[in-house]
């Protein structure tokens, strides 16, 4: 039974997450859950790394794509699906689509970097560009829509991307060989954190949940703080990507105002620092998005001393060269 307009702008409940975990199981990668002795030691804390990176298309998002696009009904997929997306969502979905006999629009911003716009094509979707600043990207979607007839799978604004999105809780939980004190994730529109907030509320209701942003986008702290969304000035920059996004959704926003523990925030300098430790201390690639977790932690922005925290790398999707600069930026500051 599909649920109806208003239940789908309600938090997803911990049985339909359970139910999420069972669409995906044999699709998703369960990621590990890592930990380094040697690091763990000098924090003075332990630290767990869930590593998505790991994750097919690299990220986490997947997961919520094919929890979504499995419960269409064949007459939904026969018109396709489309979204919008800065890269992440967009190859989750368009790997989705593809496995599930759909077909999916993307709606990406022109200055995407070119590796995430390349993989998203190379997974069979079609890409529409818009610039940044200048148009909402949610306006493009709803032109498309209408002109296409295609179905609408928003990056976070939706109760099944949700619960899909929260099976990586489900995994740090059954994974974690001990209480965990707090869990630190990405947030751009807020959809991970909120999915994070609803399981560690229902199964773990000790450990505390932070959102994590980059200063320069700090849109959901500064709407905790005001009791009412607000917008990121336009203009600003950060090399984070992958969680740029304008303002917090009604949704998430809604969970997260009642769950989540706070927000935190990192610089570029942080996030780049905290790439270089990844990459030397774990073996991983970790794009800037996600990596603001990992940048809170080492930055000293929570205190991890006699604590356990789990930290949510996102994902893995930056090109090579753009890795790089990064690591010999971190390493020259």
């Amino acid at each position: 039974m599909q649920p109806s307009p208003e239940q789908l702008l309600n938090a997803p409940t911990l049985d339909e997450v359970r139910t999420a975990a069972k669409t995906l199981a044999g699709v998703i990668i369960p990621t590990p859950l890592l930990q380094n002795p040697e690091v763990n030691a000098r924090l003075g804390g332990t630290l767990l790394i869930k590593n998505e990176a790991m994750q097919r298309t690299g990220a986490f998002k997947f997961r919520g794509a094919y929890n979504r696009i499995s419960q269409m009904d064949p007459g939904q997929k026969a018109r396709g699906v489309v979204t919008y997306s800065s890269g992440n969502h967009a190859q989750g979905v368009a790997m989705a689509a593809n496995l599930l006999g759909t077909s999916a629009l993307i709606v990406m911003p022109s200055d995407v970097p070119q590796a995430k716009m390349d993989q998203t094509r190379a997974l069979g979707a079609e890409i529409v560009t818009f610039e940044r600043g200048e148009v909402a990207s949610d306006d493009v979607v709803a032109r498309l829509r209408a002109e296409t007839g295609r179905i609408i799978v928003p990056p976070s604004e939706d109760r099944r991307i949700l619960a899909g999105a929260a099976t990586v809780s489900l995994e740090i939980i059954q994974q974690a060989d001990r209480p965990i004190d707090a869990v630190l994730v990405p947030c751009g529109g807020g959809g991970l954190t909120a999915a994070s907030a609803i399981v560690m509320n229902a199964l773990s209701p000790a450990t505390q949940v932070f959102g994590v942003e980059p200063a320069l986008f700090d849109d959901t702290r500064r709407s905790l703080a005001a009791g009412e969304r607000l917008a990121n000035p336009k203009g600003q920059k950060t090399i984070c990507d992958a969680i740029m996004t304008p303002i917090p959704n009604a949704l998430t926003f809604s969970i997260n105002q009642t769950l989540l523990t706070g927000v935190l925030t990192v610089t570029d300098d942080e996030v780049r620092a905290a790439m270089l430790f990844a990459f030397e201390n774990y073996k991983i690639v970790v794009e800037p998005g996600g990596a603001v977790g990992l940048a809170a932690v080492l930055s000293g922005k929570i205190d991890i001393k006699g604590k356990t925290i789990a930290v949510v790398i996102t994902g893995g999707n930056i090109d090579p060269d753009r890795f790089a600069a990064a690591l010999s930026a971190a390493r020259q500051s």
